[in-house]
């Protein structure tokens, strides 16, 4: 890796992370080390005790008064399939967007074929913005799930969850947010935006570890768990303990990484989610308008940068984004992804499937340099230079 290499790619995951983060990882391996809920002896009690407080934390982030409804998972993708798995039956119908990853987009295919649910995409605009009257309109009687991501992973597009939530919850159905792109970056409140599910990922925007994964489950919702096993709770039972978390956390917990997502958390805290969102912003209207100057390059995504969440996607003319990446990463240590980012549904909706694009997703740690530098390495890159 180059001295000054730049990295990135924020929104696969979030790099450096704190020190605080690490720092605890280390405190919980060399003074704790043993498994939460395994044991009456004292590092086990503080294993407990910290997942709790990291549950805490978590919930304290996201404005839920009861911590219990705040389930550890391994990543989103794990939390996402929880509630699309566990919640939705034979024949259901769901609504969702034409901007979904595909940790939503997949299994909602499998579970087309595996129970013959039925899918309805709503279109977003060519920007990647989803229009809530269009839910509105697509709402059935019979719908058992509303599905929206909260901001893009492709272009940063933020879609308005707040007047969506209202609208099911107006309709009383469901509502599941994914916010993996979105949660420690954008202030999320679980009861103003009416959501009875919430993924999130902890290692991207919270600035925690890989392997960490967040669910809200809402009040009034009660999906199947993927799994059953020990819990460390209600052991003379064989069946899975009914009560929160322990319904959906069977198994030992990543104890390791919870400890440094609850690190993020209170860093995130700290910093707070709107200033962390802000700086991502300003960083992207600054990119934006210096791509606007440079021929050969086009931008995709919003232009109102209070709906950009920081994750900007180009073409540059007539080269392939793959061989645009390598030379970012090779002749200028900028470290960006290309491709179709696993979004193959908003490449189609921003007209990008048959190119991908190269996408660079800024994050706490980037600065206004680091930007000029990219968009000047662009530059020389569509002018056919290079270092």
């Amino acid at each position: 890796m180059k001295e000054d290499a730049i990295y990135m790619d924020n929104a696969a995951t979030s790099w450096p992370k704190p020190p605080s983060v690490l720092e605890a990882m280390v405190f919980y391996q060399e003074r704790i080390g043993a498994s939460a809920g395994r044991g009456g002896y004292r590092r086990a009690i503080d294993a407990s005790r910290l997942i709790f407080d990291a549950r805490e934390a978590v919930a304290g982030l996201f404005g839920v008064t009861d911590s219990k409804r705040i389930i550890f998972t391994l990543n989103c993708t794990e939390a996402l399939n929880i509630v699309l798995r566990g919640w939705l039956r034979e024949g259901d119908r769901v609504v969702t967007t034409s901007m979904e990853h595909n940790s939503v987009a997949r299994p909602l295919n499998h579970l087309k074929q595996e129970r013959g649910i039925e899918v309805v995409y709503v279109p977003c605009s060519p920007e990647g913005l989803l229009d809530p009257d269009d839910v509105a309109r697509a709402l059935k009687a019979e719908t058992r799930l509303v599905a929206v991501i909260h901001a893009s992973n492709v272009c940063g597009a933020v879609n308005d969850v707040v007047a969506v939530g209202r609208i099911c919850r107006e309709r009383g159905v469901p509502f599941l947010v994914d916010a993996a792109q979105s949660a420690g970056a954008i202030p999320i409140e679980a009861g103003e935006t009416n959501a009875d599910f919430l993924a999130f990922p902890g290692h991207k925007g919270l600035m925690g570890p890989l392997g960490t994964g967040v669910l809200y489950v809402g009040p009034d919702v009660r999906p199947e768990p993927l799994y059953q096993g020990g819990t460390g709770t209600d052991s003379d039972q064989t069946f899975q303990p009914e009560a929160l978390p322990d319904y959906y956390e069977a198994g030992s917990h990543n104890a390791i990484g919870v400890a440094g997502l609850k690190a993020a958390c209170e860093f995130v805290a700290e910093v707070t989610p709107k200033a962390m969102g802000a700086h991502k912003a300003r960083l992207a209207e600054r990119f934006v308008a210096a791509v606007d100057e440079v021929p050969g390059v086009t931008y995709y995504g919003p232009r109102d940068f209070s709906r950009q969440a920081g994750v900007c996607s180009v073409k540059l003319e007539g080269m392939d984004a793959a061989m645009v990446g390598h030379r970012l990463d090779a002749d200028y240590g900028i470290m960006a992804r290309t491709g179709l980012h696993c979004s193959p549904l908003a490449h189609r909706t921003l007209g990008t499937i048959d190119s991908g694009t190269v996408r660079f997703s800024f994050g706490y740690y980037n600065d206004e340099e680091q930007v000029d530098v990219a968009v000047r390495a662009l530059a020389e890159i569509a002018r056919g230079k290079g270092r």
